[in-house]
């Protein structure tokens, strides 16, 4: 069922107004001939199907709109003529909506196809209301018949679209994981395909959240060192005084704790691929020895003085402006230039939108299948939401509403539950109230306990409840200097 459904079709306001119409002419204790002559007068004039009931459920008056619809009718209990006119597959969930409705005194709506004069079905929103006197009893029944096969056909339309774009999923030659047919992306693709055979160190940049490693993945499973090893390693969630041994290894006793001899990540990718996430994190020490490889390729261990050769492809990645930081001297120039060989920028979502239809489906059909649910359409409203909404955190976060959505979701169509959306507006000023002097005192306060860490799960972003690109941001339009936080 689409959003606009069974309580929400743009006609039922009508129908409520009409009946409460209703209830107010017939508020007299026994209303007379002409009272209700003049209901059936206003009931002749309303577009939609409208029927009276009397208290006993027998049929006393039926709209000209209905006549006009149904052709002549025989004379029969409402039972018989809902039999002769309602579509045997709906006739028993109407027929019982109805008697509910009788037995409790209550409003209830059920859909139902109703067959007209010339033999064709067409859907309808039936309702059935209580009609009161001024003392709260039941005097009589008004039913109405709004009219749905627009909204019907819709629906079947967007679950045709739908299966069309899960077809069209399967069509899209998939290029490794990466999901989207955008010129932007493509665009991307294409330079990946040429750099993938190379052993050219490429750069990727692009907003957090963007698939930068699904990239570097794809350029190695593309090249030539596709049967060797691809090492990931995310600089900025290890600490300032242990990236040197992470990255190179150590010999035993070079610091304490290191009871024995270790490998680091460029041993382990030997004859494959090293990935350096958030290379801009990396301290001031460690990014000479990184430039040492790139250039020599060769390095030590820790504490060791045996040169190690290295057969390993470097992939790098950030979501900082490495230019602006070689500018501010936290980025050694010589390294940027070095890495920078092949630069790769990912597009954010927002400038690729045309490829969110495909990544919601793909990511429905996804959790779909890990939570065992039969999903097998998505609620337009909810589409169009997602296709407007700006992606601050990019594929990642689509990723994570699609699945929180799946989770919760209960029926076969796909709706993003309200409680778990965040408004743009909460990421895009995380500090509404703070001035500008009081905003960088607490930016100061979270590098300063930080030390200096912007990202990562030390970092000074995840105190503040900002993206890291943000808060770099707003560190270089206040003008502060992370690097004297270093040493606290």
């Amino acid at each position: 069922m689409l959003e606009e459904g069974l309580t929400h079709y743009e006609q039922a306001p009508l129908a409520a107004l009409d009946v409460r119409a209703l209830d107010q002419l017939i508020a007299a204790d026994s209303p007379g001939e002409e009272q209700v002559r003049l209901v059936e007068q206003v009931m002749d004039v309303v577009p939609q199907h409208m029927f009276t009931l009397e208290v006993d459920a027998t049929l006393s008056f039926v709209n000209r709109a209905a006549r006009e619809y149904l052709g002549p009718m025989e004379e029969a209990s409402p039972t018989e003529q809902l039999t002769k006119v309602i579509h045997p597959e709906d006739l028993g969930a109407l027929v019982q909506a109805y008697r509910d409705a009788i037995a409790h005194g209550i409003s209830v709506e059920a859909e139902a196809r109703v067959r007209n004069k010339q033999g064709e079905y067409r859907w309808f929103l039936h309702q059935l209301f209580p009609l009161r006197d001024d003392k709260g009893r039941i005097v009589r029944w008004c039913g109405t018949g709004i009219d749905i096969e627009g909204l019907k056909g819709s629906e079947e339309l967007a679950q045709r679209e739908n299966l069309g774009l899960r077809e069209e999923i399967d069509a899209v030659a998939m290029f490794e994981e990466i999901v989207g047919a955008s010129p932007r992306l493509k665009a991307v693709l294409a330079r990946v395909t040429k750099v993938a055979r190379t052993d050219a160190t490429v750069l990727i940049t692009g907003e957090t959240g963007t698939g930068k490693e699904l990239i570097a993945r794809a350029i190695h499973k593309r090249s030539d060192r596709c049967d060797g090893p691809f090492v990931s390693v995310n600089c900025a969630a290890i600490p300032r005084d242990l990236i040197a041994s992470e990255l190179f290894g150590h010999e035993k006793g070079a610091f304490t704790g290191a009871l024995q001899r270790r490998l680091g990540r460029f041993e382990l990718a030997e004859g494959g691929t090293l990935f350096l996430d958030e290379v801009g994190e990396l301290p001031a020490e460690t990014q000479i020895a990184l430039l040492r490889v790139l250039q020599e390729r060769e390095f030590q261990r820790v504490g060791g003085n045996q040169t190690i050769r290295a057969n390993v492809r470097v992939i790098a990645a950030t979501h900082r402006d490495l230019p602006a930081a070689v500018a501010a001297g936290t980025f050694r120039s010589d390294l940027f230039y070095r890495i920078n060989v092949f630069p790769l920028e990912v597009p954010p979502l927002r400038e690729r939108k045309e490829d969110i239809r495909l990544l919601v489906a793909y990511f429905i059909d996804r959790y779909a299948t890990k939570t065992g649910k039969m999903i097998k359409c998505v609620d337009r409203r909810s589409l169009d939401r997602l296709q407007s909404y700006a992606w601050p955190g990019n594929i990642r976060e689509l990723q994570n509403v699609i699945e929180r959505s799946v989770i919760l979701c209960d029926t076969e169509t796909f709706a993003v539950d309200q409680s778990w959306w965040v408004p743009e507006t909460r990421l895009s000023r995380p500090l509404p109230q703070a001035m500008v002097s009081q905003e960088r005192d607490l930016i100061e306060a979270a590098l300063a306990e930080c030390k200096g860490r912007v990202s990562g799960p030390s970092g000074a972003a995840l105190k503040l409840g900002l993206p890291p690109s943000t808060l770099d941001s707003k560190i270089r339009a206040l003008k502060i200097e992370k690097r004297r936080f270093y040493a606290n």
